[in-house]
């Protein structure tokens, strides 16, 4: 694979601490374009090993807007079904130049580890300084050593290692749209995290083209009905999932964009500090990064103050616990106060109402945010928005945003960018294939 690609897919055997290279052909992109079809199919080629495959989109990491997708693919620990898992934020984009396009992990490890992923080089590296650490602990750990602030790093906390059915992924010291259990699975095979960095380079066929055509299809979508609004508080405000403004705005300090996405779908907010200082904060950790709505308003639902909420969800963060799951939980055990609920984190179980309907996460909103699309919005819509924004490399909520990022430009995109053509008959293939 010439173009949009490192060419390269990693297999990695945990129980023999063996890694292999193997070339991502021509044909396997032709076949499954990329991201979520390709990461489907090298399950399906491992399946016997109960592999957990990482991987980007055909155009994550390019100037398509929103193209910040990175792709988790494994069986759900919570409905044993084949499950898809974003990673937004900068993960995405990381992995793409890091000179891997795809990431087949299988086996366990006897002893704790991580990988490191690097300049085309991966490296199964000890993880028993950082095993048994919260995930923003490790992190910090895993940067230190590796000599590299800038390193994405994707953990499992306690949670995730002792197997809990809560246990989420969590992308440097935020969570992620896992709601299927991932880092229960992590744990179970001794494996701590990844850690990424992308250094390398993407070759275009047509760069001329793809670049103009980027910036036109950006204009277009910057005329969207979204134009000037940002935060989790107008996202909510769209889905009318209630007023979070009044509520969660004495703590904000910013809103912030995954990469390349025009949409600010990330909300942090200052839990020690005044929220309105422009200077460096005295704090080392002044705050938290929010980026899931539903587990956002799950807190808010049980009465509890935006302040409560906020250090709740920076301790699941730190626990490497799914938050929308534990808000539920915690409503159902009656528990309505912001120590009780703190209290229970450690040793909570259970697993979210709802969840494994579709092969895609419900950490993203099941209907259009803020744009109509013309057509009805029901599961079989969003199931299809979701299986192109998997599949290309697009921000998933950034997807219910823009209409402008259709199928057919999706694909022009994909054939400027590689020298390939891709037809609506290989897409369609592609969708009903992953469910």
């Amino acid at each position: 694979m010439e173009y949009l690609a490192s060419n390269k897919i990693a297999v990695v055997d945990l129980g023999k601490g063996e890694v292999r290279e193997e070339e991502l052909a021509d044909s396997l992109v032709q076949e499954r374009i990329g991201g979520a079809g390709i990461t489907t199919a090298l399950y399906k080629a491992h399946e016997a090993e109960d592999p957990i495959v990482i991987g980007t989109g055909l155009l994550t990491g390019t100037l398509v807007p929103g193209s910040a997708l990175g792709v988790v693919t494994a069986r759900s620990p919570l409905t044993g079904k084949i499950s898809h898992a974003p990673l937004t934020l900068y993960l995405g984009m990381e992995f793409k130049y890091s000179g891997f396009d795809y990431l087949v992990v299988t086996g366990a490890s006897p002893q704790p580890v991580y990988l490191w992923l690097h300049d085309g080089i991966l490296d199964i590296q000890p993880a028993d300084e950082v095993w048994g650490r919260e995930s923003w602990a490790a992190t910090d750990s895993i940067r230190l050593t590796l000599g590299d602030d800038l390193i994405q790093v994707l953990t499992v906390g306690p949670a995730g290692e002792t197997g809990s059915s809560l246990g989420q992924l969590i992308n440097n010291y935020w969570g992620t749209g896992d709601r299927w259990g991932f880092g229960g699975l992590f744990g179970s095979k001794k494996l701590k995290g990844i850690a990424v960095r992308g250094m390398g380079l993407l070759e275009i066929s047509d760069p001329e083209g793809f670049i103009a055509r980027c910036r036109s299809l950006l204009a277009e979508i910057k005329k969207g009905p979204w134009a000037g609004k940002k935060g989790l508080p107008d996202m909510a405000a769209s889905l009318g999932a209630g007023d979070l403004a009044d509520w969660l705005s004495p703590l904000v300090h910013r809103h912030k964009s995954c990469f390349n996405t025009p949409f600010a779908s990330n909300t942090f907010v200052y839990l020690d500090e005044d929220p309105r200082l422009l200077q460096e904060p005295e704090g080392a950790e002044p705050g938290f990064l929010i980026n899931d709505l539903y587990g956002l308003l799950g807190f808010k639902k049980i009465g509890l103050s935006a302040v409560e909420a906020c250090r709740i969800l920076k301790k699941c963060a730190q626990l490497g616990i799914d938050p929308a799951a534990a808000s539920e939980l915690n409503l159902k055990l009656g528990n309505k106060d912001g120590v009780s609920i703190l209290q229970s984190l450690p040793t909570l179980q259970g697993t979210l109402e709802g969840v494994g309907g579709t092969p895609f996460s419900p950490w993203v909103p099941m209907k259009p945010i803020f744009a109509e699309f013309g057509v009805p919005a029901d599961e079989a819509w969003w199931t299809r928005r979701q299986a192109l924004a998997y599949i290309f490399g697009v921000h998933p909520i950034f997807a219910l945003m823009a209409p402008e990022l259709s199928e057919a430009v999706l694909l022009e995109l994909a054939g400027i960018g590689t020298g390939m053509e891709f037809t609506p008959e290989t897409l369609e293939q592609v969708i009903n294939d992953l469910g």
